[in-house]
């Protein structure tokens, strides 16, 4: 996989735009970067971490009640940080500040529960062609994809609801990737769209049915050709 930049992104849904973004500003200390309309009364506000990005997108109207995903928490390293701390947004979403190099976590660190685990060793190594580095832990340029359990997950048809949704893989053409995850056995989440002169997007799906967002943006690879 040829990737536009070499970390991974993370996003969140939430009806309680205020109290997250005081939450990610104020309590974790997460740089603003922008604000961006998802459209049908969504907003998605963008915080800069150790080179990611994470997407805290509000909805205005009551977001639906969906089984909660695969994605169970987030690991931030804080330079200066000398033992773990463990936080909760105000829906409840884990995230955890820790010291550089804590279990090989220099930037960020999705962690995952999963159905099974050897389906994902498949995943993430052969159909997503990320490093693994550990039991269970495998490298996007500088991010981790943790998994931290085994339990039952549910499949959701919907990633726009309550808690941590979604991953970003940003690379640089977006088709070829797509159509690369599903010649190697990955599920579709939804076929590629071009929004605007923005990005080019498209949507797979890990065993468990989690969304990974495959996102050519113009401003990281310059075309959307």
């Amino acid at each position: 996989m040829e990737l536009a930049k070499p970390q991974l992104d993370i996003g969140l849904f939430t009806n309680q735009r205020d109290e997250q973004l005081a939450f990610w500003q104020q309590t974790v200390g997460l740089a603003y970067d922008h604000m961006g309309k998802l459209g049908g009364g969504m907003q998605q506000h963008r915080h800069h971490v150790n080179g990611s990005i994470l997407k805290v997108n509000h909805a205005r109207a009551p977001l639906k009640p969906a089984p909660a995903s695969g994605l169970v928490g987030l690991r931030i390293a804080r330079p200066g940080l000398l033992a773990r701390t463990e936080l909760a947004d105000p829906d409840g979403n884990r995230v955890t500040l820790v010291p550089p190099g804590d279990q090989q976590v220099d930037g960020i660190a999705i962690e995952l529960r999963v159905n099974n685990r050897d389906a994902h060793e498949h995943f993430w190594r052969h159909v997503m062609q990320f490093e693994r580095v550990a039991p269970g832990v495998y490298r996007c340029g500088n991010s981790l994809v943790m998994v931290v359990g085994e339990h039952p997950v549910a499949r959701s048809d919907d990633w726009r609801a309550p808690g941590w949704r979604y991953t970003t893989v940003q690379v640089r053409d977006c088709v070829a990737e797509h159509e690369g995850v599903l010649s190697r056995g990955g599920q579709e989440g939804a076929p590629p769209v071009l929004l605007g002169e923005t990005v080019r997007m498209s949507f797979v799906r890990d065993p468990d049915g989690n969304f990974i967002e495959l996102s050519q943006r113009a401003s990281l690879v310059g075309h959307l050709d």
